[in-house]
């Protein structure tokens, strides 16, 4: 378990469903409504784990004036920072998760009003199941 901490409210995070044959890194994204969910260096606070077991538990302190958010987990694979793509270019071949249990459709990634947590909701503990292409 990981632990960030900025004296405010704790946000526990649950991940399952990591395939650990793919071996890699887990990276966790704390996104406020900039650069979700793609641009990572605007995530607000960030955590990358090695990939070991098949669920993985972290917690975050979320900063007092932060009212929502949104989260993004990415098994990076080849554990080189980004969403690797398939031969489309388009289409993720690592796993994600994002907050609501938003995913990855035709159109794109899932935007920020669909998948942000409000205070009252990331004061919950937050389950977040990868998806594998």
């Amino acid at each position: 378990m990981s632990i960030v901490s900025l004296n405010g409210t704790e946000l526990n995070i649950r991940v399952d469903n990591i395939d650990t044959k793919k071996g890699g890194n887990l990276s966790v994204y704390i996104f406020g409504k900039n650069g979700y969910p793609k641009v990572h260096k605007d995530a607000l606070l960030h955590q990358i784990i090695k990939v070991e077991k098949n669920s993985e538990n972290f917690i975050f302190e979320i900063e007092n004036n932060i009212k929502d958010l949104s989260i993004k987990v990415h098994h990076d694979e080849n554990s080189d920072g980004k969403v690797s793509k398939n031969w489309t270019g388009i289409y993720p071949k690592e796993g994600l998760g994002f907050s609501k249990k938003q995913e990855v459709v035709m159109f794109g990634p899932p935007n920020y009003e669909d998948s942000k947590l409000t205070l009252e909701e990331f004061r919950e503990k937050i389950n977040i199941s990868l998806i594998y292409p």
